[in-house]
């Protein structure tokens, strides 16, 4: 499995510039590296967006030790993830199989490919631990149905793949938990089936275009503050957006402390939402034109909402 594998997992160099002290001269320099795979014989690689962050440049090193310059297609830090790509022959490109991250079983074999510290085409293997774990991405926004494993992942290995016993995609690893910042025993990796619908919308548009409504949220101390139902408190709704047309108001002030009784969305097409993180979560799943219904409550009544999604500025 891993000679039939490891041929599509990349190293990735990112490069940061540094001017020289003496000479003043602007040089590009190492400053992180991170693990990536091949995705397809365009030459496009996935890794995590965390591995690429803030660097001003990408090198991509095949495993027949040939180093490429790479260029960013597209990123989605709230996943996570980044498309990067390289312009090398197709028969250089094998793409890594794709597997199902829906149907794993706690318990199932694993193996992980990367490179940790910096020691390239790395093989762990483990089991799954847990599955439906919740981690934070960069932005601080939640990643959902996350995988957990004890195969060994450390520094490095970001961005790599995390296979079957096939050899299949089943995720992408990400994170670990750790007080010392090594293995632990606690890796997370995001699931192949949310890869899969991200992945050819970056390389198709650079971006994830998010779905909105064009509502600001209050914040969860607003919701205690006044008994409100579990949900989404609105305090601002933009003039001429989705929410505006389907008549839906934020709260505000009147006169003196009064508070005005607003809209509080609680779910999405039958789906109770929490956080406006949770609805965010369930717009990702749909697209732009897209209709849905939200159920609202307002002054203690609850009605259904027909809402058409408009694309996120």
């Amino acid at each position: 499995m891993f000679r039939r594998v490891s041929p599509s997992v990349v190293h990735i160099t990112t490069l940061s510039t540094q001017r020289d002290l003496f000479s003043m001269n602007v040089q590009e320099v190492p400053s992180g590296t991170g693990t990536g795979f091949i995705w397809d014989t365009q030459g496009h690689i996935v890794t995590n967006f965390h591995v690429i962050q803030g660097a001003n440049a990408a090198r991509v090193t095949l495993s027949d030790h040939s180093t490429h310059q790479a260029t960013l297609v597209g990123a989605f830090p709230d996943r996570d993830l980044a498309v990067l790509k390289i312009d090398v022959p197709r028969a250089k490109l094998p793409p890594i199989p794709l597997g199902t991250s829906r149907d794993l079983l706690v318990g199932q074999k694993v193996y992980a490919i990367g490179n940790p510290f910096g020691l390239d085409q790395t093989l762990t293997t483990g089991i799954v631990s847990a599955l439906n774990r919740e981690i934070d991405s960069v932005t601080q926004r939640t990643i959902r149905g996350v995988i957990q494993t004890d195969a060994a992942i450390n520094p490095g290995n970001s961005g790599g793949p995390l296979l079957d016993s096939a050899g299949r995609l089943i995720g992408v690893n990400t994170a670990i938990y750790s007080p010392s910042g090594a293995n632990a025993g606690i890796g997370f990796a995001i699931p192949v089936d949310e890869v899969n619908r991200i992945v050819p919308r970056l390389i198709r548009d650079g971006r994830v275009v998010r779905p909105a409504i064009g509502i600001t949220a209050g914040p969860p101390a607003l919701t205690r503050a006044l008994d409100l139902p579990r949900g989404v408190a609105l305090i601002q709704v933009r003039p001429g957006s989705p929410a505006a047309r389907a008549g839906l108001v934020p709260f505000r002030q009147g006169r003196g402390d009064q508070i005005v009784s607003g809209d509080v969305i609680t779910a999405v097409d039958g789906v109770a939402v929490g956080s406006l993180d949770d609805m965010l979560s369930l717009f990702e799943d749909r697209s732009p034109g897209d209709r849905v219904t939200l159920s609202v409550w307002r002054a203690g009544k609850t009605r259904q909402v027909e809402v058409t999604l408009a694309a996120a500025d």
